[in-house]
């Protein structure tokens, strides 16, 4: 891993968050969750600093935080704040830098801009994180078509979920896309099974 990764989803809750806990750990990485909305129970940042168990100068700090867990242009202004896209920039960072997104590509971060606008200005490729389950190709496609669309790099899929050989296939085949692997779902969220997940089913030469 060179640069680093904007990390994003095809859907909400998808498990974005603990694989870039899991690719923290793996590459001694720094996290950024420029956009936090839904304050109830601590947002993103936290929760992967718990699973990493990383200290907080790994982490950067939110540009914007939000109490509701809604789309951030509306979270933002039931907070009666105004978010300025522009101010939303890539910090620099001694080591790769993950990037999660809030949602999915097309989540609206204010009334003129969609957060795959942000993506396309800060220039990194995107891993797309998708579910196994059913409705994943079209989701999946979907998003990949949107991303070459605007001509920002795939850097590749990693799903998240149960087996499924099938859906897993089929998605590499229209898509042409690199298959990262499968993180499937852990009984156990802690370091140490993070860091077993990325090394039974991921390998470090594709990042």
């Amino acid at each position: 891993m060179k640069n680093g990764y904007i990390i994003t989803g095809t859907d909400t809750d998808i498990g974005k968050t603990v694989f870039a806990a899991m690719l923290m750990l793996a590459f001694d990485a720094i996290y950024w969750k420029p956009l936090q909305s839904g304050t109830e129970n601590g947002g993103d940042r936290q929760a992967v600093q718990r699973l990493t168990g990383l200290p907080a100068s790994r982490f950067h700090p939110e540009r914007y935080i939000f109490m509701q867990p809604l789309s951030p242009h509306r979270a933002a202004e039931i907070d009666g704040v105004e978010i300025d896209a522009d101010s939303i920039v890539v910090p620099e960072a001694h080591s790769p830098l993950l990037i999660e997104g809030a949602g999915g590509l097309m989540v609206p971060v204010t009334r003129q801009h969609l957060q795959i606008d942000l993506f396309k200005r800060w220039d990194l490729p995107v891993i797309l994180c998708s579910r196994t389950a059913l409705g994943t190709i079209n989701h999946t496609l979907l998003s990949i078509e949107a991303l070459r669309k605007r001509d920002i790099p795939v850097h590749g899929i990693a799903f998240i979920g149960p087996d499924n050989p099938d859906n897993i296939r089929t998605i590499a085949e229209y898509s042409g896309v690199s298959i990262l692997g499968r993180l499937p779902h852990l009984e156990t969220l802690n370091a140490e099974s993070l860091k077993r997940a990325f090394a039974e089913n991921f390998d470090r030469q594709d990042f």
